[in-house]
């Protein structure tokens, strides 16, 4: 739990965003074999489509275009199987706030990212390329994180178990970790994203997860 805070000012996972958790890793990892059952069982759940799609949409920011694309082919494949088979899914909802463009997307890119992490995001790696951070302010926390029918809060579940799933990535996973608490995620709620991993992604998914939740839990002193 982020320091200061109460239980009330948190929230644990609905069984939607526990949905979002294994389609999320699956499609980050590539691995469509199980992602089918897993969309599956969270249009069951009560995903939306909109829902699904905006989060494999999601995945290019952090495993790429391929995976993200053959992601979406999937789920479209299965909602059409769904309605062949009679049965009809919640359509969902596009954003209903505009989407700035030119200028206004980077400063709203900006102030996304800095709200999210905490404090304005800087350092010698964005110095040395300075383009990368414009890229993930205008295109990650510009054009995906002003969409607004999915919560902050969803698209951090959605990332983390993105990131949980590949290999190589366990500073950003920490960093998403620790943007996770940032607005709102509390240390029960991560603790269930952990579970969950366990339960229905695998082992080493479950553990590069805990790992990078217990650094953080140290760092902010509330483990």
């Amino acid at each position: 739990m982020t320091p200061g805070s109460t239980r009330s000012d948190v929230v644990d996972l609905s069984p939607q965003q526990q949905a979002i958790i294994p389609i999320s890793a699956f499609a980050a990892a590539g691995d469509i074999e199980r992602l089918g059952p897993a969309l599956e069982a969270g249009l069951d759940a009560g995903l939306s489509v909109a829902e699904a799609r905006e989060i494999l949409v999601q995945v290019y920011a952090y495993a790429g275009f391929p995976r993200s694309l053959n992601a979406l082919g999937e789920l479209m494949k299965r909602v059409e199987a769904r309605r062949q088979r009679g049965i009809t899914d919640d359509p969902g909802r596009e954003p209903i706030k505009p989407v700035p463009t030119g200028e206004a997307l980077l400063a709203a890119g900006t102030a996304n990212q800095t709200t999210l992490a905490g404090g304005p995001v800087a350092g010698p790696l964005f110095d040395f390329a300075p383009q990368a951070n414009a890229y993930l302010r205008t295109h990650l926390f510009g054009d995906i994180f002003e969409r607004d029918n999915l919560d902050w809060k969803t698209r951090e579940v959605a990332t983390v178990s993105m990131l949980s799933a590949l290999t190589g990535v366990e500073s950003q996973l920490q960093s998403h970790m620790g943007i996770s608490m940032n607005i709102g995620l509390d240390a029960d709620a991560l603790g269930t994203l952990v579970t969950v991993l366990e339960q229905q992604v695998g082992p080493e998914a479950a553990q590069r997860a805990d790992a990078a939740l217990q650094r953080i839990l140290e760092a902010r002193g509330t483990k």
